[in-house]
């Protein structure tokens, strides 16, 4: 903890940091104001009971930052734009042609990213119609006319996209990665609600509970932290050469494999897809064929928050998308051909093939603790929520396990930043 705040402290004193800093925190700002920006015609003290009562809606407006409560023009969050790149990722796999594009560098990300924001739109729109129906369904909203309804869902997909291009923004000239930012910034922006939510309902009974849920809290924080900078510390040793009069190489040095490659991606990843099963079980119960309402019922029950099958699948996709984003932006291919190239090996290990193949057996096997990791993690505020029977606290556990990962992913960012900053003052 004191040297992630040594290095913003650091980092504030340096005028380009400094800059960036002030840069992301204007941009939180435009999001907060557009969050409590309503869209006219919904009734706001029906929907705020409604989230009040209904825990997925609940879980699914912390990870909004709050303008699904208030139905703002930003009220779809970037479920749509998260959406469109998992297809994106799972196409890559199916597609050949995708799969080059993502090994072409710079320019094919951004031919990819491009892609994500064209299928966005199509999401966005699907989304905004289905938060319609469910809300007329629970008489919220009033039926409206084709031209209005029209207007509601530009305004919807607009706001989805206002919010992408803001993250885009805090990539390029803030901190961080804007995606994690905006949803970092929605889920602290929600905490003091949470907060005052677990004040007004807390009993004298509840308040043991409460505090040993806060222990088991900052234990979490910590095997977090412990996690993310965990390493695996693979041997690399470089063979002498000899280039006229000079001797090259010989050096020893080390992989560093990291535990959690894939950071907080996996989460955001995972809730996106298990929210879904919820969300059409809550938009289908309203249909009048007595079949397909018992069908929905019974699913959205099965993926209650608080629920085993809820809790199972969402496990099961922490661990699957870490595998996945593992692979997508580790390659032991192109790790093994550098080593290779600048005449390096692991000691015991054949250049080539074996190097690749031996970095796979490495890699699979402390991802799994690292995925493992956070499947537990993710899952645990649900069982606390059973133990001390304080819901609201199950969604302050979830975000915090955002929260803190994109800390230590910003923080680590600042460092390499300082770093870029002190050798090219050298240089000069």
């Amino acid at each position: 903890m004191n040297r992630i705040l040594r290095v913003f402290a650091d980092a504030w004193k340096t005028p380009e940091l400094r800059r960036r800093i002030i840069f992301t925190a204007a941009i939180f700002l435009v999001f907060r104001l557009f969050a409590h920006v309503p869209i006219p015609g919904v009734d706001a003290a029906a929907l705020k009971n409604l989230f009040a009562q209904n825990q997925f809606l609940g879980l699914l407006d912390i990870f909004s930052g709050g303008t699904l409560a208030n139905f703002s023009v930003m009220a779809l969050g970037l479920n749509p734009y998260i959406n469109a790149t998992i297809i994106l990722q799972l196409l890559q796999m199916v597609f050949p042609s995708l799969e080059e594009l993502s090994k072409e560098g710079e320019s094919g990300r951004m031919k990819i990213n491009q892609y994500a924001r064209m299928i966005t739109v199509p999401l966005a729109a699907l989304q905004a119609v289905g938060t319609y129906a469910l809300l007329r369904n629970q008489h919220i909203i009033g039926t409206v006319n084709p031209l209005t309804l029209a207007a509601l869902v530009i305004t919807l997909t607009t706001g989805t996209l206002i919010l992408m291009w803001l993250g885009e923004l805090i990539t390029e000239y803030g901190i961080g990665n804007g995606i994690s930012m905006i949803i970092f910034g929605g889920i602290v922006g929600r905490f003091p609600v949470i907060i005052g939510q677990t004040i007004s309902v807390v009993t004298g009974e509840q308040i043991f509970n409460i505090a040993a849920f806060l222990v088991v809290g900052f234990i979490v924080i910590a095997g977090i932290v412990l996690v993310n900078e965990a390493t695996r510390q693979v041997p690399i040793v470089y063979a002498r050469r000899v280039r006229g009069n000079k001797l090259y190489g010989g050096q020893s040095t080390f992989l560093p494999l990291r535990v959690n490659q894939a950071g907080v991606i996996p989460i955001i990843f995972a809730v996106s897809l298990v929210l879904i099963p919820s969300l059409l079980g809550q938009y289908l119960g309203q249909v009048p064929n007595p079949a397909i309402s018992r069908v929905a019922q019974t699913l959205a029950n099965a993926f209650n928050p608080t629920g085993l099958v809820y809790n199972l699948v969402y496990f099961v996709l922490v661990i699957g998308f870490t595998y996945f984003y593992t692979a997508v932006i580790f390659n032991p291919v192109k790790i093994s051909t550098e080593i290779q190239k600048h005449g390096g090996f692991i000691p015991g290990i054949r250049p080539g093939t074996p190097t690749t193949n031996y970095l796979n057996y490495v890699l699979t096997r402390i991802t799994l603790a690292g995925a493992v990791f956070l499947g537990l993690v993710a899952v645990l505020p649900s069982f606390a929520r059973g133990i001390t029977n304080v819901a609201t606290l199950t969604i302050g556990g979830t975000g915090i396990l955002i929260v803190v990962s994109v800390v230590l992913e910003t923080a680590k960012q600042f460092e390499t930043m300082l770093v870029t900053r002190n050798y090219e003052g050298f240089l000069k």
